[in-house]
């Protein structure tokens, strides 16, 4: 019995791991394999001690190497050691991603001060904001934004960049049938033009879900039974994933026509070796990978995923990258100093 459930979980994890190669149209169950890999990934450690303990030593040899293939995933996951601060200090162009969830709705203007405030602390020289619309029309021309980010470039509702450096062009996507949106702006810094996309992918559509769920149960007179709420959260699930492989391709294509170099950043909604991944990364580079440390997780509710990005051309080189602390969103900030001619 456990042989069988080795071999199954091996080929499971085995195909996860290339599942984010495949559109998720027509490939549902093969893409959705690639949301399961932690937890196949720790059921292989199981097996190992399990084996272990059975003094299979031949047998312990199929999860270890099943493991050693998911090295490349851990480490979009997982960087030993931690962001070198220090390095933090030298010349480059400090980037910070932040989807902002609408300043919680408050009229105030504390945390959009306050966000601006941890910005300026971190010396941020780029800002791509997410989820930037209704309350924070009236702070987008605020003095104390201007005399810190001189230049500022809206997209759809959603969507701004504010910049340290003049923004000499941009352009807004528009993704159909979706309130989400991307944009770019060319930023000149030091005399050299960088294409800067700020991207906000279609949510998974669960935790709504979730929440009319929970509340036609509250309101009595309806029941929801678990195969209907289920299959309402695969639905909802499938399709977020397939709206947002169409708007990674899109932004993909967009990227692939600059003639200038690129850096990516934003809100994905999608996790690392998905097909959104894949497809928004091409041939640039993943700044934790290359600069990070630690576990690397950018979404504060109960699902500690990554979801949160910044990739850049490989012409360019990473410095540092690292997560913020600050909560005033369901995500955390993710801060990236890149070094520039």
């Amino acid at each position: 019995m456990f042989l069988v459930a080795q071999l199954v979980i091996t080929i499971f994890t085995i195909v996860g791991l290339f599942g984010g190669n495949v559109n998720p149209a027509g490939n549902t169950a093969r893409a959705m394999l690639v949301y399961a890999l932690p937890l196949l990934i720790l059921a292989n450690a199981v097996l190992i001690i399990y084996w272990l303990l059975r003094k299979r030593w031949f047998l312990v040899f199929i999860p270890i190497l099943t493991i050693a293939c998911c090295i490349p995933y851990i480490g979009t996951l997982y960087q030993f050691g931690s962001p070198d601060k220090g390095v933090d200090g030298k010349a480059g162009l400090k980037i910070a991603s932040y989807n902002v969830a609408l300043f919680g709705r408050e009229t105030s203007g504390f945390m959009a001060q306050d966000i601006l405030a941890e910005m300026r602390r971190q010396k941020v020289d780029v800002l791509c904001m997410q989820e930037y619309n209704e309350v924070s029309g009236d702070r987008k021309n605020s003095t104390s934004y201007k005399e810190y980010f001189p230049y500022m470039q809206e997209g759809r509702d959603d969507m701004v960049i504010y910049s340290r450096y003049p923004i000499r062009k941009h352009k807004t996507i528009i993704f159909d049938d979706t309130n989400n949106s991307a944009m770019w702006a060319d930023i000149e810094v030091n005399g050299e033009e960088i294409r800067i996309f700020n991207v906000h992918l279609q949510t998974t559509g669960i935790n709504r879900t979730m929440h009319q769920a929970a509340k036609m149960q509250m309101n009595g007179g309806y029941e929801v039974s678990n195969s209907r709420l289920l299959n309402a959260i695969y639905g909802n699930y499938t399709i977020g994933m397939l709206f947002r492989a169409g708007q990674a391709v899109t932004v993909a294509n967009e990227k692939r026509s600059s003639e200038k170099p690129c850096i990516v950043c934003g809100d994905f909604n999608d996790v690392p070796y998905s097909f959104v991944y894949n497809t928004m990364l091409g041939n640039m580079v993943d700044g934790f990978k290359e600069c990070g440390g630690g576990f690397m997780n950018t979404y504060r509710g109960k699902k500690p995923v990554r979801i949160d990005y910044i990739f850049h051309d490989e012409a360019l080189k990473g410095l540092t990258y690292y997560r913020g602390d600050i909560t005033y969103s369901d995500h955390y900030p993710v801060f990236m100093k890149i070094a520039v001619q």
